[in-house]
């Protein structure tokens, strides 16, 4: 009887001995004796995927799972496929502009200064339009295309009010872009921006139509003009992007992004603002027939006129636009518009007053100075309207040939 513990004893070590020495080739057998092997793929719960165990019980992390998609090829839905389908149409004819001007330091020696901007191809020629601020006053004025080919230009003609700029390069296989009308857009609609932020060329960003208002360029660098139907977007527009295109769902140029609300931190601030490409055409036609812009003019001082103003100086229309002044042997002096005769002054501004008040263009209602000035871009120098105005209680219309603002110029053939 004092021998069966010793036996059991015996027993259990011979066990041990050969659970440790002869079956260590069945150890890839028994996971539950060895741990989990290194890397062992079971599916997981979604569809198209599988679940990859990483590490090992005795590792720094211990054991842990990682869901992995089963798929080798990456797939889109339909927004992602249409925000790759823009940019692939759009991206080839969109470029960098680098421009160099010289400016001089306390010695006055010479220091170059650049500055960058965006532009796109208009036609296999090399025409490229971009905005006159990303090249004014610029010595040289360089393009670099999509597949990084540097190309020096040459700026055939400006237009300060509309903030354009018309470029010309020599090189192969240029890709124009698709134009689009402008006149149809609506807010919500889906916008796409590509152009060169912050020196990052290639860069597309995506918003919609926030809103398209009249805007003034004055105290920008768009030259102090005006841009009648402006859009403005909340697409991502920042420094290097000016003169890029702006571009439907279709991948089609709708519009050149030129400015932003910035609020003085100088990066976009979701308020952005292009020129319609309507606009952009009328530009273009005009250089391609005269060489230059001929933006039409009444050539006139106005006051725009409100209930308040229109009460106090006893006026037939609470609306409209008042003529202050006709320009000598302007448009509107040959057409027998008459302006003020009586100085009167508004708080310290002077005004004059008794000058025939504007109320319509062409059978349409103008109600404010910027009516009166989308009108006029409806036109060309040279074409002849109707205006509708108030002459003290008489409502006359009255044939005005239109006359050519003085403040676009072209410069063809200047090389920089």
């Amino acid at each position: 009887m004092k021998l069966r513990p010793v036996l059991l004893v015996l027993l259990l070590l011979a066990g041990f001995y050969y659970l440790t020495t002869r079956g260590a080739s069945s150890r890839a057998l028994i996971p539950w004796a060895h741990g989990v092997s290194r890397a062992s793929f079971v599916p997981a719960a979604g569809e198209g995927s599988v679940d990859r165990s990483v590490g090992s019980d005795d590792g720094p992390l211990g054991n842990f799972h990682l869901t992995e998609s089963a798929s080798a090829a990456p797939a889109f839905d339909a927004e992602e496929q249409q925000n790759i389908a823009v940019y692939r149409k759009a991206l080839p004819s969109v470029v960098n502009i680098t421009s160099t001007a010289v400016s001089y330091d306390f010695f006055n020696r010479p220091v170059p200064q650049q500055g960058q901007g965006s532009g796109f191809v208009l036609d296999k020629e090399g025409h490229i339009l971009t905005n006159n601020h990303v090249i004014d006053n610029a010595q040289r004025v360089e393009v670099t295309l999509s597949d990084k080919h540097k190309y020096k230009a040459t700026v055939i003609g400006i237009d300060t009010h509309h903030d354009l700029a018309l470029l010309s390069i020599t090189a192969p296989g240029l890709v124009p872009a698709t134009l689009s009308d402008s006149g149809g857009l609506v807010v919500g609609q889906k916008v796409y921006a590509i152009g060169n932020p912050f020196g990052l060329s290639g860069t597309m960003t995506r918003g919609m139509i926030s809103a398209i208002r009249s805007i003034g360029t004055s105290g920008t660098q768009g030259g102090g003009g005006a841009i009648e139907d402006a859009i403005q977007t909340d697409a991502a527009i920042n420094p290097g992007n000016s003169g890029g295109p702006l571009l439907n769902s279709r991948g089609e140029v709708i519009g050149i992004t030129t400015l932003i609300a910035s609020s003085g931190a100088d990066q976009s601030a979701g308020i952005g603002f292009a020129i319609p490409i309507n606009t952009a055409k009328a530009v273009l036609d005009d250089f391609a027939h005269y060489g230059k812009v001929r933006r039409p003019s009444l050539d006139i001082e106005t006051l725009p006129i409100g209930p308040d103003i229109a009460e106090q100086i006893g006026l037939p229309a609470d609306y409209g636009v008042l003529v202050e002044k006709t320009m000598p042997g302007g448009a509107a002096e040959k057409a027998g518009l008459r302006g003020g005769n009586q100085r009167v002054y508004m708080g310290n501004t002077p005004i004059d007053l008794g000058g025939d008040l504007i109320v319509g263009m062409d059978g349409q209602e103008v109600q404010t100075p910027q009516d009166l000035s989308q009108a006029l871009t409806r036109h060309k120098a040279g074409d002849v309207v109707t205006v509708t105005v108030f002459r003290g209680q008489r409502k006359l219309n009255l044939k005005v040939t239109l006359g050519d603002a003085k403040d676009a110029i072209s410069l063809p053939g200047r090389s920089t």
